[in-house]
C-alpha cells in the first residue's frame, strides 16, 4: 500500500516563504519520479513542479520557475517544494502524487499515486 503525506502548509505574506514536504510510505519509492500539483478553489489541478527518481531532472510550471524548489531525499522517502517569493495567487491545496513517468510532467494520467493535499494561503 502506498500512502503519500504532505505538510508544511500555512498562512504566509505575500514575499514570504514556505517549505512542503510529501512523506511517501511503501516500496521502491527511489524508483519513482515524484510530482507536485495544486487546486485553488473553483480551478481544475495544476501542475506545479516534478522530478526524476534521482533528481536529476525536474519540470516547472512556468508560474513557478526562479521561485519554487522540487527536491527529495530517498534516504527519507520524502519529497519537498520549496516556495520563496510567494504571491497571493499560489494559495491553494497543494498536492504531492507519484509518477510512473520516466521523466514527470503536467499529464496528470501519469500519476498513481496522490495524497490528501496541504493548505497553502498567502496574503497579501
Amino acid at each position: 500500500q502506498v500512502q503519500l503525506v504532505e505538510s508544511g502548509g500555512g498562512l504566509v505574506q505575500a514575499g514570504g516563504s514556505l517549505r512542503l514536504s510529501c512523506a511517501v510510505s511503501g516500496r521502491a519509492f527511489g524508483n519513482y519520479g515524484m510530482g507536485w500539483f495544486r487546486q485553488a478553489r473553483g480551478n481544475e489541478r495544476d501542475f506545479v513542479a516534478a522530478l526524476t527518481w534521482n533528481g536529476g531532472r525536474t519540470n516547472y510550471a512556468d508560474s513557478v520557475k526562479g521561485r519554487f524548489t522540487i527536491s527529495r531525499d530517498n534516504a527519507k522517502n520524502a519529497v519537498y517544494l520549496q516556495m520563496n517569493s510567494l504571491k497571493p495567487e499560489d494559495t491553494a491545496v497543494y498536492y504531492c502524487a507519484r509518477s510512473r513517468a520516466l521523466v514527470p510532467g503536467p499529464d496528470h494520467s501519469e500519476y498513481d499515486y496522490w495524497g490528501q493535499g496541504t493548505q497553502v494561503t498567502v496574503t497579501s
